[in-house]
């Protein structure tokens, strides 16, 4: 849990004329251990996009991301855990804001009905706040890069919304080897992007300098070209129709990665991918889309070799644990021994002084790192939870799963926060087990776990 539960003695019965919070008052407690401060926006609003005419973008400095969407989303059992997760509790003093009375109303009274009375609100809300220069706004430092479905559907038709692209921009469906998930249906526009043009079957590492080079091409993908990448995500068991969809949003973030490592410069992702899209009533099309290839990528490749370490780096992190970490992102039965994770992998453990980052339930989850309507986690939480174990942005930090897709997640939201000494050892745990003489190797109970 990433936020202390610790009770705080508060006046529970609050008079009504102390239901609202003054500007200067909230101001003055910005960092009162008493309070927990609750955004009841949604989350692009949170993470950085101006919504609602607002003067900026972002969040009250310290303050929790709760959506009041997320009433109507997720059953009663897991609010309550959501919000104790988040430090809102009975025993602390709340107080609301967004830029909707309706959303604040609807928030404090699903409060009210589990027993929270010191509840408070700040009325003005964002507005007040983001339009006053002098008071602090926290967001995430690449928040552009994290697109969500009516940023995207403003582009789609061809309008300007913020940050937009600066010149020609292509879509993306992501998947591993299903083509006919994209012929079933796809975002307009969409072109379709399979990983093995990016990573190479016989290990699953991204492919060779001239590959990737012919295969942006083939894309039309040069080094200015904005790729918007999403994946499917809407099933998620293991005799489903096209195992490919229950890692869609991984497949992107692998994509994500390999075109940053090669040399694209903006790289987005659609918050949610394709579910995100049709939940909020967006439309579909069947229509098959061919790529126009170019000439030339206009770089050399790759032009970020640091994003991916090999696995002598890889010991040279381990070899550091003051100035480095080396961050397993997998299920907790993979870290501790009791399975591989993957029907093509036969040896089960972990990388001798690695650090578990978690992941979720198993190689196609990512729970630990999403929201229940699969967005991408609140960012502070990530830090916080990453810092419990000692991994923080003044380190090199490198992430490694099985061959490199959890992983890539985990990379793209560390890149979002703007951490700058971050890569993937796309090695993983595939290379790393196949030599146990000299790759240490351990299994068991640790003697730490990082928390949910």
């Amino acid at each position: 849990m990433w936020v202390s539960e610790q009770a705080v003695a508060v006046d529970k019965a609050v008079p009504p004329e102390q239901s609202l919070i003054s500007l200067a008052e909230l101001r003055r407690r910005l960092n009162d251990p008493a309070l927990t401060i609750v955004d009841v926006r949604p989350l692009p609003a949170y993470n950085g996009w101006r919504q609602s005419g607002a003067a900026r973008g972002g969040h009250i400095p310290g303050a929790v991301a709760f959506p009041s969407a997320w009433l109507d989303s997720v059953d009663a059992l897991e609010v309550e855990q959501l919000l104790r997760s988040k430090g809102i509790v009975s025993s602390r003093e709340v107080v609301l804001y967004g830029d909707r009375a309706e959303d604040l109303a609807a928030v404090q009274a699903r409060l009210a009905e589990l027993g929270h009375t010191g509840v408070r609100n700040y009325e003005q809300g964002w507005a007040e706040w983001a339009s006053d220069e002098t008071l602090p706004v926290e967001r995430l430092r690449h928040y552009d890069k994290l697109v969500h479905p009516e940023w995207l559907r403003h582009l789609i038709a061809g309008e300007r919304p913020e940050a937009a692209p600066a010149g020609r921009s292509l879509l993306f469906h992501v998947n591993f080897g299903v083509p006919e998930e994209y012929e079933e249906n796809h975002l307009p526009g969409a072109l379709y992007l399979d990983t093995n043009r990016l990573e190479n079957p016989a290990d699953w590492n991204h492919r060779s300098p001239q590959e990737l080079e012919a295969a942006l091409r083939s894309l039309g993908i040069s080094h200015e070209t904005t790729v918007i990448l999403y994946g499917r995500d809407t099933e998620g068991h293991a005799n489903e129709k096209w195992p490919g969809r229950r890692a869609g949003q991984i497949a992107a973030t692998r994509a994500a990665l390999i075109l940053r490592y090669a040399g694209v410069e903006d790289v987005r992702l659609l918050d949610g991918g394709y579910d995100a899209w049709v939940q909020a009533g967006n439309a579909l099309e069947t229509t098959r889309r061919e790529p126009s290839p170019i000439r030339s990528f206009g770089m050399q490749i790759p032009q970020r070799p640091q994003l991916i370490v090999d696995i002598d780096e890889a010991k040279q992190i381990i070899a550091d644990p003051a100035g480095a970490a080396l961050v397993s992102v997998r299920a907790w039965n993979e870290h501790i021994g009791k399975t591989s994770g993957y029907n093509y992998i036969g040896p089960s453990g972990r990388i001798a002084g690695d650090i578990w980052g978690n992941c979720g339930t198993d190689a196609y989850h990512m729970q630990h790192y999403r929201n229940v309507d699969n967005t991408m986690r609140a960012y502070p939480e990530h830090a916080a939870n990453w810092e419990q174990v000692g991994i923080t942005a003044d380190k090199w930090v490198a992430f490694y799963c099985g061959t490199g897709w959890r992983a890539s997640e985990t990379w793209f939201y560390a890149y979002l926060m703007g951490w700058q000494r971050i890569a993937v050892y796309d090695g993983g745990w595939y290379e790393w087990s196949q030599d146990p003489i000299n790759n240490p190797i351990e299994t068991g109970q640790p003697e730490s776990k990082l928390v949910a």
